[in-house]
């Protein structure tokens, strides 16, 4: 795959009218090509690598908060980074999610060619799937490179998407708990 996406990198490079030959471009089809095989390698994870088996047993049944997840993607519109920060609240029914393990899930669905509000949504599920919670929250803040870098090119605009399941849907003092403690 590697040496096929070098080739369409040289391609664009000469289409662009650039010299792919030249001393500074020389390599760099291949660098570009492994940073885009890098940067979409949530499309090789699975939900269950993963977490990895990491759901242990607990008594707790209050809200649990992963706040301030970096996270970095790509939009699928443009092919240009979207940056930002992601936050998971979930309400656990008997069994918890190792901590990095959000950061993982976080990266998985990340790390392909997105719209940040499937990319909560995808976030959002996958918590629920895996810990079986009696509620899930994901919040998404991120600045969009297709939107400062072209376009209307606005530097300081931010997009914030959530997505609410089961008791952060049903309940608006669970939600508001939820906002006002991801808001500190």
């Amino acid at each position: 795959m590697t040496e096929k996406l070098t080739g369409l990198y040289e391609t664009i490079l000469a289409e662009l009218g650039e010299n792919p030959e030249r001393e500074g471009l020389t390599d760099t089809p291949k660098r570009a090509a492994k940073a885009m095989q890098y940067l979409t390698k949530g499309y090789n994870e699975t939900l269950e690598s993963v977490t990895n088996g990491a759901v242990f047993e607990s008594e707790t049944d209050e809200m649990v908060i992963v706040k301030d997840i970096e996270l970095y993607s790509m939009c699928e519109h443009h092919i240009l980074p979207f940056i930002g920060k992601c936050h998971i609240a979930y309400l656990p029914t008997g069994k918890v999610l190792g901590l990095s393990k959000f950061a993982r899930i976080v990266d998985m669905y990340a790390r392909r060619l997105q719209i940040q509000e499937n990319l909560t949504k995808q976030i959002a599920d996958a918590v629920m799937q895996v810990t079986g919670a009696r509620g899930v929250a994901v919040t998404i803040e991120a600045k969009h490179m297709c939107m400062m870098m072209r376009g209307v090119e606005k530097q300081n605009s931010v997009m914030k998407s959530s997505v609410m399941l089961g008791a952060f849907r049903e309940s608006q003092s669970t939600r508001m708990e939820y906002l006002q403690l991801i808001s500190n």
